[in-house]
């Protein structure tokens, strides 16, 4: 408890700001469906037809997986915070549709009728009669799709929306329980508290006598004005971040794990002290797809990419085992075909490799691929989603070893780091600078195949950015060679095992490198 305590005095600031981007996501998109799906209920309660088909369709939305969802909307309108909005909307529209349409439906006939009897037209007997009795049902769906949309949008951090789920993705991609606690309290602390505020707000606006005796007290004009007031801030700021444009700003990406946030990091911090350019972190945004759509589409302008997975994931092209072979051939046709620019390498390669427990090990004399593949039968496989669909992957690597497991698992991130560590799997996939590996002091195989290629690190950025900004290659180059696979292991350590915040080891490096004061 003290540990988690300490973690959240010492990330103060970190969780602060990202509790409030998680307010304004949040709060913006149930703003955006109540606007849409209020109005579409009462539209069907009026064309009774089209009911079961719009039900029907938000019944679908609702059944789709939230990561599947931003999966299909990123190439549609980018990575950030517009696709988490648009996936919170279309989540909270059923609850919202649903209720509206159900409050106006249970509405007593004669009482219409009645309304109808006196002169009132057919918007009056909707604004007078129906809208009155059928909002406490409406508030409750209103309520319902604030609720989930807290929980809903900690995926947002997925395509760099930020907000709290930015701590419980690297939580747990380095296994850090207090890091994903400082992510997950807060956000159910902003659920309760939402649901508290919408409530108060269901009794402001419901009229006298729809409500029994204990709802009917009413809530302040004062309450009324501060929730209008706040609301009308968070959405504004919201909308101003959203379409802001900056000339001089530079966007730099990474993908989901240590390595990659430091590295971005680092790129970040060189950028900002060399030049006056404002640089804006989209960081952990997730898989190699991801991160390469979004520097293709023009959503980030750079990141550190591995040249093995530019060859064989993005380019689908044969493995080369030539570390400069491969770099030459992922430059030109990067160059070529999408007008990215790769930069000078690092110094280090990320190869991929496969590790066991050390007893596992001793057990089976396990020290080369083939030495395992001559026992993979009898053993579980604990590997990253992105590796168990990759040719240079779990797919291609299977063919050349004729690795046959007992069982094939996949599991995200650091959590397969946690499987292997309880037993629950035998084998993991890992990239050779993990700082996890030394951690959970675990056994490296050799590839006696050489089936990986290289995977050498290099800064890749938009053609568009360098033409723009020319003095960025010069500085971004500087860090050619300077990061060799020793110093991005002993940095990923720094994060995995001893905590350290990514970007204060990313300062540090730079610092004691003498790349910045």
């Amino acid at each position: 408890m003290s540990a988690f305590i300490d973690f959240m005095i010492q990330r103060k600031e970190q969780i602060f700001k990202l509790f409030l981007e998680h307010i304004q996501l949040t709060i913006l998109a149930v703003l955006v469906a109540t606007i849409i799906g209020v109005p579409l209920g009462i539209l069907i309660t009026r064309y009774k037809k089209t009911s079961k088909y719009v039900l029907g369709i938000t019944n679908i939305l609702q059944a789709v997986p939230s990561l599947a969802l931003l999966g299909l909307l990123i190439p549609v309108v980018g990575i950030g915070s517009k696709p988490a909005i648009v996936m919170v909307v279309l989540y909270a529209l059923l609850p919202i549709v649903k209720n509206t349409y159900t409050g106006l439906k249970s509405i007593d006939d004669s009482m219409l009728e009645a309304a109808t009897g006196i002169g009132l037209t057919r918007s009056q007997v909707l604004r007078m009669i129906q809208i009155p009795l059928a909002l406490p049902v409406i508030m409750a769906g209103i309520r319902i799709s604030a609720v989930t949309a807290v929980g809903s949008m900690t995926i947002a951090a997925f395509v760099g929306a930020g907000g709290l789920g930015y701590l419980v993705f690297s939580g747990v991609q380095t296994v850090d329980n207090n890091m994903i606690l400082a992510g997950a309290i807060p956000a159910c602390i902003l659920a309760l508290a939402i649901d508290f505020i919408i409530g108060k707000i269901e009794l402001a606006v419901t009229p006298n006598g729809v409500t029994d005796g204990k709802n009917n007290r009413r809530v302040s004009k004062t309450f009324k004005v501060i929730s209008a007031i706040l609301i009308i801030v968070i959405v504004f700021l919201s909308f101003s971040n959203m379409f802001k444009s900056n000339k001089n700003k530079i966007v730099i990406g990474s993908k989901n794990y240590s390595e990659q946030l430091i590295l971005g990091n680092i790129l970040s911090d060189l950028i900002e002290d060399r030049t006056d350019l404002e640089v804006e972190r989209k960081l952990n945004l997730g898989g190699s797809n991801v991160t390469f759509s979004a520097i293709k589409g023009g959503e980030i302008d750079g990141f550190v990419e591995y040249t093995g997975t530019s060859l064989v994931n993005v380019l689908k092209m044969e493995a080369i085992k030539d570390g400069d072979k491969t770099y030459d051939v992922v430059k030109k046709e990067y160059s070529d075909k999408y007008n990215i620019e790769y930069l000078k390498p690092l110094g280090f390669n990320n190869t991929y490799t496969l590790a066991v427990r050390k007893d596992l090990a001793d057990k089976y004399k396990l020290e080369t691929f083939s030495d395992l593949a001559r026992v993979s039968k009898d053993l579980r496989l604990g590997a990253t989603i992105e590796f168990t669909n990759r040719e240079d992957g779990f797919i291609g690597l299977s063919k050349d070893y004729n690795m046959n497991f007992k069982s094939v698992d996949a599991v995200d991130g650091g959590l397969r780091y946690t499987s292997i560590n309880n037993n629950k799997s035998d084998v993991i996939d890992a990239f050779s600078t993990d700082g996890l590996i030394k951690a959970f002091d675990l056994k490296v195989l050799k590839d006696d195949k050489n089936f990986f290629p290289p995977y050498n690190a290099a800064p890749i950025f938009r053609k568009e950015t360098l033409e723009k900004h020319p003095e960025l290659e010069g500085i971004i180059n500087e860090l050619a060679g300077k990061i060799n696979d020793e110093t991005m292991r002993e940095l990923n350590y720094k994060v995995d095992k001893l905590g350290e915040d990514p970007a204060k080891v990313a300062k540090d490096f730079l610092r004691e490198s003498g790349f910045i004061k």
